[in-house]
């Protein structure tokens, strides 16, 4: 594996309902792209809500490696939650189905998977797991107005010190949680009010991290340790190699050095 080949899957490209915070995950999806480029890796950002299930999985068998990104609430209906909750957000089923296509994937071929926030929770549902539909401890996980982020610090167990630096505070937006772990998940780093922030795979290689290591205050550090983490996992190097990115399968700019 000379290049390692990224698949960076979000939900959609447009948010006519939500331009604010579409534009906040561009940013986000953004960071995590030029992460990768950085590496030395090839990416490709896949919306997972735009393209029919067979031609996304048919991406995820081109990939070494897959990234979940993160977005909306995830259906109560994939896990058996509440049809109504607290401070309940947008529900998108379509970009549900298209990432837990993914997921799904990633585990019958054994393909290193990384979920970010929403595709933490995401990977957990796959699993047969439960979310918590509303944090009673939400104010530590998200603010309200134009910067929702909260930096706070994160427990991390010995599955994952080696990747992610715990004297680091962590950027985190969300509401939902992890309740009933996923079978084969084991938790790995959490937070002071007790919140699953990360899991892990028994015997699996995949990942799951609740806040935002492509936040573009840290990921360059966070979100680059996890992305050679998997990377690791698939067997493969991080050669310095010509700058390619994908859109949609199209590459985007001239290539330059990495």
């Amino acid at each position: 594996m000379s290049r390692p080949h990224v698949l960076v899957v979000h939900q959609r490209t447009s948010r006519p309902h939500a331009p604010d915070f579409q534009a906040k995950l561009d940013v986000l999806n953004s960071s995590a792209l030029d992460v990768v480029a950085g590496l030395g890796l090839t990416a490709e950002l896949w919306a997972a809500a735009e393209h029919p299930h067979a031609a996304t999985v048919d991406a995820v068998d081109r990939a070494d490696v897959v990234v979940v990104m993160g977005g909306e609430d995830v259906h109560p209906s994939w896990y058996a939650g509440a049809p109504a909750y607290p401070e309940q957000g947008h529900h998108d089923l379509e970009g549900d189905a298209g990432q837990l296509a993914v997921i799904e994937r990633c585990l019958e071929r054994g393909t290193p998977l990384l979920g970010l926030c929403r595709g933490h929770q995401l990977l957990n549902v796959a699993l047969g797991g439960t979310l918590v539909q509303h944090l009673p401890t939400v104010d530590r996980h998200r603010t309200a107005g134009d910067d929702p982020f909260v930096a706070h610090h994160v427990q991390v167990d010995a599955s994952l010190a080696a990747d992610v630096d715990a004297s680091r505070a962590v950027y985190c937006t969300h509401h939902q949680a992890v309740d009933t772990l996923g079978g084969g998940l084991v938790v790995a780093a959490h937070s002071t009010d007790g919140v699953v922030e990360a899991v892990v795979g028994a015997g699996r290689p995949v990942t799951g991290i609740q806040w935002h290591p492509e936040h573009p205050a840290d990921a360059a550090v966070q979100l680059r340790a996890l992305v050679l983490r998997l990377v690791r996992q698939a067997g493969g190097d991080v050669p310095q190699v010509r700058r390619i990115l994908t859109w949609g399968g199209r590459p985007v700019g001239a290539p330059s050095v990495a």
